[in-house]
């Protein structure tokens, strides 16, 4: 099958989070180990370096015309580790020093920018034979209905990472983006009179997936929906959970070169060995006896971090230490380190590196993951990987992979439900009773790094949906055949 994966950033070349990881590893696997002709295609950001990754220029740009402009869009391409890669260029689209925007806040002609991106990729879908493309988050939603509306009969599947970000815009982006205003209605682009960019793709995909099986459920709610539970309900017959995975190349801890020292499940001195490292490296091995908690991700809401600065003081009272990793607003940035200037035992660090968080996911022995929703996370299953146990709020994705102790469920961690800075600290009680446990920690440690979180089996998931849907169009073919037949005679 011949796919054309489009996402707005594609890990190493951009990245803000666990979407990058996916919109990598999914195509990759789905071409080197199933055999399909995938090419994953993203806008080439000013600040990706070009001469890093080999990036070439094609030579044969994309001539656009839509909302009474024309936009020349450069084509670009490299082949980065068995993937092919297909990158955009418009100055609108790609001159920024940041992805969808300053932190905590959003680069007012987002609309236009991933307009621009989505009737490329329509372009593309024009000039070559795909048998499938496969969309991602709202920036290229509205590829799914200019697809259709050109009459192109490539399958369209189309993936929801994080449903609270939709891609509302005021309804005058209709006109400059080049779509019509029969589209603006409650059942397909008009959401309480603006536009949003996710309706296209969930009104026009012939599939829609979320990135758990839980978070399926979840966003047919109130509570989880957006405000889109409603129209998802009544698409629900095209919508499943195809559980996300990791790369297993990438993150390898008996291979990994970030860490100093590697390890695997059998022998685990390498893990101790990358734990003093770490906390000589943060300035705190004074602590190296007790266990080392970590944080990595946003500072948003939904990744729990109020919780946590909230509960700050009673955390450092615990007989842990704890490393924080990750950035937000610049108020919230401020407010937590506040909250952490008095807590010897809890290392800040602002901004996001790749090798660090490595080396952070090597040394630690238990991840936090407070989030108060989660399609899916990565997080939980890297942390596994690397023998660090998950101590999680029990919602989405980290409900389908982490399971109690002793369940024998692949994937074995700590979960809460509760709400609140008093239920992380519960939690993070309960850590320690189990760090205390040597042999059943021990045992449990080996346990998850034994469990398969591969992308390989999410790809699998993927290529039974591309099958049926395949099928499906065959039979409707077939059945359209037979029925001009019949009138015809």
């Amino acid at each position: 099958m011949k796919i054309l994966f489009a996402a707005a950033e594609i890990f190493p070349f951009a990245k803000s989070g666990g979407l990058a990881d996916m919109a990598y590893a999914l195509p990759r696997a789905l071409s080197s180990a199933l055999g399909h002709e995938t090419t994953a295609v993203m806008p080439l950001y000013a600040f990706i370096d070009r001469n890093k990754y080999q990036i070439q220029s094609l030579h044969r740009p994309l001539t656009l015309s839509f909302g009474g402009n024309p936009y020349n869009v450069e084509l670009y391409g490299c082949r980065y580790r068995d993937l092919d890669l297909i990158f955009l260029y418009h100055p609108i689209l790609c001159d920024r020093p940041h992805l969808y925007g300053p932190p905590g806040r959003a680069y007012p002609d987002n609309d236009l920018r991933f307009a621009i991106f989505s009737h490329a990729l329509v372009a593309l879908l024009q000039e070559g034979s795909f048998d499938l493309l496969h969309l991602n988050d709202w920036h290229c939603a509205l590829a799914a209905l200019l697809a259709k509306e050109a009459r192109i009969e490539t399958l369209i599947v189309y993936t929801i990472h994080n449903l609270a970000y939709q891609g509302v815009f005021p309804a005058e982006s209709l006109e400059r983006c080049g779509i019509g205003r029969e589209h603006f209605r409650m059942e397909e682009l008009e959401f309480y009179g603006q536009v949003n960019w996710m309706k296209a793709g969930i009104y026009w995909t012939d599939a829609i997936t979320t990135v758990s099986p839980s978070y399926a459920r979840e966003i047919l709610t109130p509570e989880f929906g957006c405000g889109l539970e409603g129209f998802l309900r009544s698409h629900r017959k095209k919508l499943r959970g195809i559980l996300n995975g990791i790369d297993y190349e990438i993150f390898d801890p008996s291979s990994d070169p970030a860490l100093p020292s590697v390890y695997d499940s059998q022998k685990l001195r390498g893990k101790a060995q990358c734990k003093a490292a770490y906390l000589r490296e943060i300035g705190m091995s004074e602590y190296e006896d007790l266990p080392l908690v970590i944080f990595i991700g946003r500072f948003v809401e939904q990744k729990g971090i109020h919780w946590i600065a909230e509960a700050m003081e009673k955390i450092a009272a615990l007989p842990l230490s704890l490393a924080i990793l990750g950035d937000g607003s610049e108020s919230f940035d401020r407010h937590l380190a506040r909250r952490v200037r008095c807590a010897a035992n809890v290392h800040l660090a602002f901004g996001y590196d790749e090798s660090l968080s490595h080396r952070m996911y090597a040394a630690a022995d238990f991840l936090l993951m407070p989030s108060t929703f989660e399609a899916c996370g990565l997080n939980q299953m890297i942390a596994m990987r690397y023998g660090t146990i998950p101590v999680v709020h029990r919602v989405g994705g980290l409900r389908d992979t982490v399971h109690p102790p002793g369940s024998g469920v692949c994937g074995e961690g700590i979960g809460f439900d509760g709400h609140g800075p008093g239920a992380v600290v519960a939690a993070l009680q309960t850590a320690l009773g189990l760090y205390r446990d040597d042999a059943r920690f021990g045992t449990l440690r080996r346990f998850d790094m034994g469990c398969d979180f591969s992308i390989e089996r999410c790809a699998r998931e993927y290529q039974r949906l591309y099958i049926s849907l395949e099928d499906v169009r065959h039979r409707s073919s077939v059945h359209r055949k037979r029925q001009s037949s019949s009138w015809i005679e």
